[in-house]
Formats: C-alpha cells, structure tokens, sequence
C-alpha cells in the first residue's frame, strides 16, 4: 500500500441574542453530554440504500514513515506507552508539497485502474476531509481538474466519518440515475494540523487517501442497512479552536497553538466505545443478521482498544477484521477505504459478502453500514 507519487476572547455582541466566542459552545452544549449519557447518541434512526455497487478501490500513502523510536528521538515519547495506548507502531507523513488533494489524486488514479474505466466515465466527486488543502475552495475541486473530470467536485466534512457519509452522500446519487460511475475518496493529512510535540495526538495519526469508484449495482446490493449520526454537544471535546469564522486565526493564537487538532482524550475514548458497539449492534439487529453471516468488519482505525472492545463486545472473531492502525496510525477520513483496498488485496471481498463498516470522530459524528458486496 505505497504511495505512487507515493479560548480567546471576543468584544461583547450589539446584539444581546447573539452569543460570544467565550460562551457558544457552552450555549449549544446539553449537560447531558458533558457526562457521555449514551441517550446523546442512541439514535435508532437507520436507512437502507440499495442498488450500488463498488466498481474499484484505490489507495495512496505518503513514503515517509515515522516510527515510535522517531518519536521518541525528536520529542521524547515513550515507544512503549504509544503501542500499549493504541497499537500503533509506526505512521506515515506527509512531506512538504504532498497535500490532501495530492493523495486524493494519486488515490483516485489508482482506483480508476483498479476498476479498468476511464476519467472520462466519471460524473461525480465527493471527497471527505477536514483536512482541506485550503479554506476555499474545495479540495475536491483541485482533484477534479487534476484529473480533467467532467463532473461536478464537493468536500464532506464529518472528520473520521467523513467516509462513510460520502458513501452515502454519492451512492444517493448513483441509486437515482443521476450519476452513473461516482468518485468517492477518504484523504485527510491530519499530521500538518497537529502540533508535532503534543504527546496527547501527534502519535495518533497518520496521513493518507482512500478511493472508491460506486455504480449501479443489483437490486440486493449496497448498503442493507446504515446510520449516519451526530452529537455537536461534544463538539469541544474533538476540534481545532482556532482559524474559523467563530475565531479567526490570528497571530495571538496561533502563538498559543489554538490553531492546532485538540482532543479531551478520555471523553472521546468513552464515546466512541459506547457509539461504535451500539451503532454496530443496532444494524445487525435491523439487517436481520447475525456476526456469523458477515464476512468482513472495517471499523475506523483510531485506537487498537476501540477495536477490541467492539469486537469483544459483540463477540465478533479476530479472523473477520483486518486492522492497519498499527502501520498507518489514524488517517482519518481515509481509514475505512484503505482498509477495504488492503481487504481487497488480500482476496477477501468477494461478490455477495456482507461487509460492515463503522466511522467515527470529531463533530462529534458516525457512520455505520452493512454493505453487501
């Protein structure tokens, strides 16, 4: 799977209704959430989307590979501490001048002769990221003309489950006739929006892209079932403080690395066990399956104890998960399809098998499906 390029205050609003920076996300913020009452996000709203199936899948990641020891060199983080922490050993960096359009692109480019079609075939882009490789315009729109589509390019922005909702996002369209051969890429470099000596993130995450190429598939094809969810009262616990219309980026905050991926560790390891296995278990339940009859689980590669209690939880055998986090860390958006090209590689998506997918992360968001290949 190489790569083949390879809070600060604000004056007081004239307007008494409007809140200030200092007191929006308390404002928006339920005193439910702040203890992470699974009721803020136990949504059984599922939805099936039939009739689409994966034509290709391709993959990109950057050369550079950073190790634990890397880490422990330069900043001083224990090797040991990361790998016992969350299973990952070693990452993979972006170099300057590699962005997340670039592995988009390469990414793309490899799906596309995974699927034997032509650009010229491709009538739709959706891109998830929240990595953009600027405020505007959209990444997807330099893949588009990097590689001379005829198609009209948009980002998706659910962070870690950014994914799974432009599989949904573009499989709406492909499910209707209104786009017959649908470009649907993962890519985030997350290491140029973290602070590189923050022992709480830096370690976690990894750059890279993920593609699929979705068209037209049988009528028992596509995702049975799928929940798309989201919870903005732990908005604060998972975000970048800084560099948006709420608190432009300014020399002071920069100064104070407000402009940096910040994450409460804890809260956000408890939410994601509590969602993953109950999103898990409700599309089961709806799909009218059990574990045995799915063939592959491709969960978000976040942490390694995320993983292992979802699987242990709903007693789903190490034989039918394929993990990578432990050489490509985090990627973000680009987990769940990087997953799927090495599964893909591997022999083991074959014609007819239930796949279930499951992303999750900042907003704070998931997106749950069980694909039937």
């Amino acid at each position: 799977m190489t790569s083949r390029p390879t809070p600060l205050a604000a004056a007081p609003s004239a307007h008494t209704n409007v809140p200030t920076v200092d007191n929006v996300l308390k404002v928006h913020q339920p005193a439910a959430s702040k203890s992470c009452d699974p009721k803020s996000h136990g949504s059984r709203r599922t939805q099936t989307l039939l009739g689409i199936g994966v034509r290709g899948i391709g993959c990109a990641l950057p050369d550079l590979i950073v190790t634990n020891d890397d880490l422990q060199q330069q900043y001083g983080m224990d090797p040991e501490w990361i790998e016992q922490r969350t299973g990952i050993l070693e990452r993979r960096r972006a170099k300057p001048g590699e962005s997340t359009s670039t592995l988009a692109v390469a990414a793309a480019r490899n799906a596309i002769e995974n699927a034997k079609v032509s650009t010229a075939d491709i009538d739709l882009l959706v891109l998830a990221t929240f990595t953009p490789d600027y405020r505007g315009p959209s990444s997807a729109c330099l893949v588009q003309t990097a590689l001379n589509l005829d198609a009209p390019a948009f980002d998706v922005q659910a962070a870690c489950s950014g994914f799974m909702y432009a599989l949904a996002t573009a499989g709406q369209y492909v499910a209707t006739g209104n786009s017959r051969l649908a470009l649907v890429i993962g890519s985030d470099v997350v290491s140029h929006c973290c602070d590189p000596s923050d022992r709480n993130i830096a370690p976690l995450f990894g750059d890279g892209a993920g593609a699929v190429l979705l068209e037209r598939g049988r009528s028992d094809q596509g995702l049975v079932s799928y929940q798309l969810g989201s919870d903005g009262g732990l908005a604060e616990s998972l975000l970048c403080p800084a560099g948006g219309s709420m608190r432009p980026a300014t020399p002071e905050n920069i100064a104070a690395g407000q402009h940096h991926l910040q994450m409460e560790g804890r809260k956000v390891y408890k939410w994601a066990v509590e969602t993953v296995t109950e999103s898990i278990a409700l599309i089961i339940e709806q799909s009218n399956v059990c574990v045995d009859d799915i063939s592959l689980f491709v969960l978000h590669q976040a942490n390694i104890r995320i993983i292992d209690h979802a699987m242990n939880e709903l007693g789903i055998p190490a034989h039918k998960v394929i993990n990578n986090l432990d050489r490509v860390g985090n990627t973000s958006a680009a987990s769940i399809p990087l997953v799927l090209a090495e599964a893909q590689q591997a022999g083991r998506l074959n014609t007819g098998d239930l796949v279930m997918m499951c992303g999750f992360g900042a907003g704070l968001t998931w997106g749950t499906g069980l694909f039937q290949w």
